[in-house]
């Protein structure tokens, strides 16, 4: 039995990614069903279809079958922070994963946000089992921080997945007669999760849009059917889409005239702007569901840590120099480096190149600093590309520019140009914190900073990248200092170099 639920499409840009990607799972799905089931293909096929509209890979989390993998146009990245997972059994009584819950909070532009996908237990009579589960995965799941906080304590959460509520009392004729005439209104009023909104003080606050498709389980696998078996399952929805807003203290008697006026007072605001289950895809016996929505909000940041200055162009090796300035609460590490991404990269490992950006003793009293790329570090090809500085403090990348050109440079031509200068990696670090002074410009003007800061406007326009990276990539986690795998054509073609490569 495989289900799996197309979960919250967080969008801040509407454009057709959603649908994109729904058509690129059901065609893997289709070639190679197993080797999804128990690889990370998952993961691969939303990267490579959502990457060429500009999102990046923010964070995942898997346990067994429910995977949370949350993505965010890459201008957004410095502005995403606090990111953490967790994940909660509730199989077998909490042994195993098939059951529980799987999250990812952070903070976005300064506002707490947690999505919270759930595998709840199955069966028309377990209704209340699903409620303790509910409780036992918000109980269990506490993050740590400055001020701890569990997923309620989030100031927007977003809960989905197969969550396996059932629809009560009516006999199978009569569902389906009410499914096959369009009166769903008869069937919300039976629907669990419904009723318990009613009863359950944990449910207090959660919306969901109306149910306005056809309930998408259980059908016959490879039709659009419902449940024919000797078990005859009953039609229901429990595939679902809800979110909550942390409820605001009252206004100040004290708010200014302009603050009133802002509509902004209560903090964030959710809009869903559709709300729907797609019939077309018939590996399963669930249909998957989907939603689109819009946050609004007041930044509370709208600053990043790390701003990173480039020229519009690197035509030489010698242009391939980067300036970067950093805010005085930002705490830097020995391990956090820049890399050079090609517009359209999937998440933070996906890399073409990188220098360090380690802190030195003299950087201190600065309020610049520079690094430089090493030309084995630049592309082989001419294109789009980016810089982001990558906070080993942070697990994230916390600073970024916009795009800009790179020339690619005749590899025949480095080799003779500079081949009596740097001789070793250490010989380049050397000379990286020795060198202070800025790159050459060409063109006789200043330097151009290339660090995006996204208005309001940006907020809500659609990025379409004008090239994309399909080179293989590894999308592990990590503990401790960070150590990403450069991106080359063959698996270890790093080993045997030295271990401070990234």
């Amino acid at each position: 039995c495989i289900s799996y639920t197309v979960a919250t499409f967080l969008e801040l840009g509407l454009n057709n990614a959603v649908f994109h990607l729904l058509q690129e799972v059901n065609s893997m799905i289709n070639k190679r069903l197993k080797d999804v089931l128990f690889t990370d293909q998952w993961s691969e096929v939303c990267m490579d279809t959502l990457s060429p509209f500009g999102y990046v890979l923010v964070t995942s989390q898997r346990m067994q079958g429910v995977l949370l993998l949350v993505f965010a146009k890459y201008f957004h990245l410095p502005f995403i922070r606090g990111v953490q997972t967790e994940n909660t059994r509730t199989g077998l009584g909490g042994i195993w994963g098939n059951k529980g819950g799987v999250s990812a909070r952070m903070s976005v532009f300064g506002h707490s946000i947690c999505f919270l996908n759930c595998h709840l237990p199955a069966h028309m009579e377990n209704s209340d089992q699903r409620m303790e589960d509910f409780e036992s995965i918000l109980q269990q799941q506490q993050f740590e921080g400055q001020a701890a906080m569990g997923v309620l304590d989030h100031d927007v959460v977003f809960w989905f997945g197969d969550l396996n509520f059932r629809i009560e009392d009516l006999e199978m004729h009569v569902v389906k007669a009410a499914i096959d005439n369009n009166k769903l209104s008869m069937l919300w009023e039976k629907d669990q999760l419904n009723m318990a909104k009613d009863s359950e003080t944990v449910l207090e606050g959660f919306e969901e849009g109306p149910l306005k498709f056809h309930p998408t389980y259980k059908f016959d696998v490879g039709t659009n059917t419902y449940d024919t078996s000797g078990k005859k399952r009953k039609p229901a929805w429990t595939d679902r889409i809800l979110w909550r807003l942390r409820p605001m203290a009252p206004a100040s008697n004290n708010m200014s005239k302009r603050s009133s006026l802002s509509g902004l007072t209560s903090g964030t605001r959710v809009s869903q702007h559709f709300y729907r289950s797609h019939m077309e895809y018939t590996v399963s016996d669930h249909k998957p569901v989907s939603s689109i929505f819009t946050l609004q909000f007041p930044y509370k940041v709208d600053i990043p840590l790390v701003t990173i200055i480039v020229e519009d162009e690197w035509r030489e090796v010698t242009d391939a120099v980067a300036k970067f300035k950093v805010t005085p609460n930002f705490s830097r590490s020995s391990w956090d480096w820049i890399g050079l991404y090609k517009v359209g990269f999937k998440h933070h490992k996906d890399y073409v190149g990188y220098t360090w950006a380690k802190q030195e003793e003299s950087d201190y009293l600065r309020q610049e600093h520079q690094v430089t790329f090493a030309e084995e570090e630049l592309p082989k090809e001419s294109g789009d590309f980016i810089l982001g500085y990558y906070s080993n403090n942070m697990s994230s990348i916390v600073g970024v520019t916009e795009p800009f050109q790179v020339t690619a440079v005749n590899q025949s031509e480095i080799s003779n140009t500079n081949s009596s200068d740097f001789t070793s990696e250490d010989e380049i670090k050397q000379a990286d914190s020795r060198d202070s002074s800025p790159v050459r410009n060409k063109k006789g003007s200043s330097n151009s900073s290339r660090s995006h800061t996204p208005t309001e406007g940006q907020m809500e326009s659609s990025s379409n990248p004008r090239s994309r990276d399909t080179s293989p990539h590894s999308s592990s986690g990590r503990k401790g200092c960070s150590t990403p795998k450069r991106n080359d054509s063959s698996d270890g073609a790093n080993s045997g170099k030295n271990t401070d490569k990234p």
